[in-house]
């Protein structure tokens, strides 16, 4: 079971339909007590930082720290990915996960912002995540803050500067861009996490 996390943010269905699409079996929930029951859990959104205060004050995030603490998988989508880190500068004060070190960033002011569209990827090293995808491939963003590169980036894309993409560590995954919406190679890593 699947469970993806219901805190307010946009995007979910068409989140729940690429697992669906695939043969996998999910459930949108906001209940921690199916947090608890589940295998594997996905953090979309679309949205603000500041949205994910709901997953603390809904006891969301101490569920799913539970688990991953024992070795199931946890993958953040867009916002899900940032909300994986300590901080983020679009909502100072409000505190992420803390899963990987660092603060999500505005994108370069020199750049058009919001990043919409398609874009590549630069694969740093092969991970569970990313099997079968190469530099190069073309994936689909939507975003206006980012997080750094890190230990555990193992993809960038380069939007006026070089972004975590994707990360990795352990059962603990992310993705700035959405898969869901990024054809057959997002539904690769899809398929890869319910795999891991």
């Amino acid at each position: 079971m699947i469970a993806i996390v219901n805190y307010g943010a946009g995007n979910i269905a068409s989140v729940k339909r690429a697992f669906e699409y695939l043969g996998y079996t999910c459930t949108v929930t906001s209940d921690p007590d199916l947090i608890e029951r589940s295998d594997r859990f996905v953090v979309p959104g679309v949205g603000n930082f500041q949205t994910t205060t709901l997953l603390s004050t809904n006891a969301l995030a101490p569920a799913l720290a539970r688990q991953v603490s024992l070795g199931k998988p946890l993958l953040g989508i867009c916002l899900g990915m940032q909300w994986l880190f300590q901080f983020s500068d679009e909502a100072p004060g409000v505190l992420g996960l803390g899963a990987f070190t660092g603060r999500c960033q505005s994108l370069p002011a020199a750049v058009k912002s919001p990043h919409v569209g398609w874009d590549q990827l630069e694969i740093c090293w092969q991970s569970r995540l990313l099997r079968g995808i190469g530099s190069g491939g073309f994936v689909y963003f939507t975003h206006r803050y980012c997080a750094p590169v890190i230990e555990a980036t193992v993809a960038t894309c380069d939007y006026g500067a070089s972004f975590s993409a994707a990360v990795e560590d352990g059962n603990i995954f992310g993705v700035q861009f959405h898969p869901e919406k990024s054809g057959e190679t997002g539904l690769v890593v899809l398929e890869n996490f319910c795999t891991c």
